[in-house]
């Protein structure tokens, strides 16, 4: 699929990760590269192995002309759903940015409320090098939370599944109970609480 590039110097790739766990804060990246300094190997962030994602991370962070890591809370996800709580996410990003961005291409199907011009990119962090760097900052990012986060609550096994779904995840819930960092919204979660 061809992407038309708008003539304009900054433009900005955004992302998410986190839509899916059960467990902790939506994570958004905004990124606007620096044409004069490529980084070699930008790609989906699921693509990558754990090692290379934290490499580019750095190398992104380095030679990127401007980048913004945002998040929407645990309590903004229960409050206001999970596709709106991703969209403020994304809005905080790219309104988090040192340099303001002249155009936006968003990871996905569906814009954020922006005051820039932006356009949506289905499978866009495969497709476009600003959505690419975007996923690997955010996953970077919400990874290495769910380490930390592991270590206050070894009994779950966030280090392995992050946060997701997992049948290792559903059995912690059912012996230990919904930490506070767990989304009450989610059905794992409201069912796991009511035969608490």
């Amino acid at each position: 699929m061809h992407i038309e590039r708008p003539n304009c110097t900054n433009i900005a790739g955004v992302d998410e990760v986190g839509r899916g766990p059960l467990v902790g804060d939506v994570v958004t990246a905004a990124v606007i590269l620096d044409p004069n300094k490529p980084i070699a190997g930008l790609t989906d962030s699921k693509k990558l192995s754990e090692k290379k994602r934290r490499l580019l991370a750095e190398e992104i962070k380095e030679k990127a002309l401007a980048y913004c890591i945002a998040r929407a809370t645990v309590a903004e996800i229960d409050e206001l759903n999970i596709l709106h709580a991703t969209m403020l996410a994304m809005t905080r990003a790219v309104e988090g940015l040192p340099i303001e961005a002249e155009f936006v291409f968003v990871d996905g199907n569906r814009l954020p409320t922006l005051n820039v011009p932006a356009q949506a990119v289905v499978k866009g962090d495969s497709l476009v090098a600003e959505i690419s760097a975007a996923s690997i900052l955010a996953k970077v990012t919400r990874d290495s939370e769910m380490v930390a986060l592991d270590k206050q609550y070894p009994e779950y096994g966030f280090a392995g599944h992050k946060g997701y779904p997992t049948k290792a995840h559903f059995q912690a819930l059912a012996e230990h109970g919904v930490t506070e960092h767990h989304r009450r919204s989610f059905k794992p979660v409201k069912q796991a609480l009511q035969s608490q």
